[in-house]
């Protein structure tokens, strides 16, 4: 267990490193219109800033009993249900980018779908533990949680936020099949789910722009993917080592939003195909810690936590560098740990906090036979001390 929290903390924290790194680099150019100045080192020192709470929010989690989150798992969760009722009035939420997402209070921002993905974990996994032995049937399995499920997605989609409606069905989903679900019963709800996001999609035109612009990159390069098609050039052009920290040329008015859900595509022109594979690296081995973790929790409650925390991070790591790499269609979520903004760090972090709570009342590796016979039984031929 040593090993894989001590990796996980060490993962955890070059990511963050990286992330500081290649802010700074991608923000240093960034000109501000309301200042009429270069913006510098302003998103380095407010994520600093961020990383410091981060990081005492992440300590302050890993110090406590997760036993609380299953306690109090409830009024996380109705909080969080408040909190993005509240963010959709328009008087209290603060729209940007035609999105409704944000309260905003002297000039700090804070996004509660980010707290909604954690209360919504905690509230999946006590569900699971307290009903484990009627997972299997269709009314305890899947109609009563994706109700819990559908209660907070409707209100994250209404913001409009497709990219974390889709991340936490994906989550809840697969976390309703670790605690026992049938996955075959889960198959009519996704289809109807699938259906319904289908037929909002054809009613949007701006989103099936997107997908079109997805399928066809080169035809829309000047229109709606020119930002896809110049987060290509970035990262095909960065080659095998990168044009080297601080020399990347897309950064400079060409890739939108560089510094935030697509700073992956700078990481690769100006440090190469070698950091951009140690990033996915880096979150590989950290998805692992995560599944080990899990595997060793005391109680079922705390295997479901660690899992979908661990689901979490890495779902959206390969949402975000997937849309970077055109992998997959635009659907704006941070890459964790290294993108620009506050609260998703805040999440994230509390998400290694919880990791660590569970890996320290983890059930401790079994000992082998053959070295408990050696430390504990007395050599019968050992001199005697005189």
């Amino acid at each position: 267990m040593k090993v894989a929290v001590t990796t996980l903390a060490v993962c955890v924290a070059s990511l963050l490193a990286l992330g500081l790194v290649m802010l700074y680099s991608a923000s240093m150019m960034i000109w501000d219109k309301h200042t009429n100045s270069e913006i510098g080192a302003h998103y380095l020192m407010m994520q600093l800033i961020w990383c410091a709470c981060g990081f005492a929010l992440c300590v302050t989690v890993a110090s406590l009993d997760y036993q609380l989150f299953k306690k109090y798992a409830g009024p996380i969760y109705f909080v969080a249900l408040l909190l993005l009722a509240l963010v959709l009035e328009k008087h209290i939420g603060v729209v940007r980018g035609n999105a409704r997402r944000w309260f905003s209070f002297h000039g700090v921002s804070f996004q509660p779908s980010e707290l909604g993905k954690i209360a919504l974990i905690i509230a999946l996994a006590w569900y699971g533990d307290r009903c484990q032995r009627r997972m299997h049937t269709f009314r305890w399995g899947v109609l009563v949680p994706i109700t819990i499920i559908a209660s907070e997605l409707v209100l994250i989609f209404r913001e409009p936020d497709w990219g974390t409606t889709i991340l936490l069905t994906a989550v809840g989903g697969a976390m309703l099949v670790l605690a026992g679900a049938r996955w075959i019963f889960l198959i009519p709800p996704l289809l109807a789910t699938a259906a319904g996001g289908v037929v909002m999609l054809l009613h949007n035109p701006m989103r099936m722009k997107r997908i079109f612009s997805w399928l066809e990159v080169e035809a829309n390069k000047e229109d709606v993917g020119y930002q896809a098609y110049q987060a290509r050039i970035a990262l095909g052009s960065g080659g095998f080592s990168g044009l080297g920290l601080g020399n990347g040329r897309q950064k400079l008015g060409f890739v939108p939003e560089h510094h935030t859900d697509f700073i992956f595509s700078i990481i690769g022109e100006e440090l190469g195909l070698i950091a951009t594979l140690l990033v996915i690296a880096a979150f590989a081995v950290l998805v692992w810690c995560g599944i080990y973790i899990a595997l060793r929790a005391t109680d079922r409650f705390g295997t479901l936590l660690a899992a979908g925390v661990t689901l979490l991070i890495g779902l959206q790591a390969i949402i975000n560098i997937g849309v970077v790499t055109s992998a997959l269609p635009n659907k704006g979520l941070p890459l964790p740990f290294i993108s620009y903004g506050g609260s998703n760090l805040l999440a994230m972090l509390t998400c290694v906090g919880i990791l660590f709570s569970v890996a320290r009342r983890a059930t401790p590796e079994k000992i082998p036979v053959a070295d408990f016979v050696a430390d504990e039984t007395p050599n019968p031929f050992a001199a005697k001390a005189t």
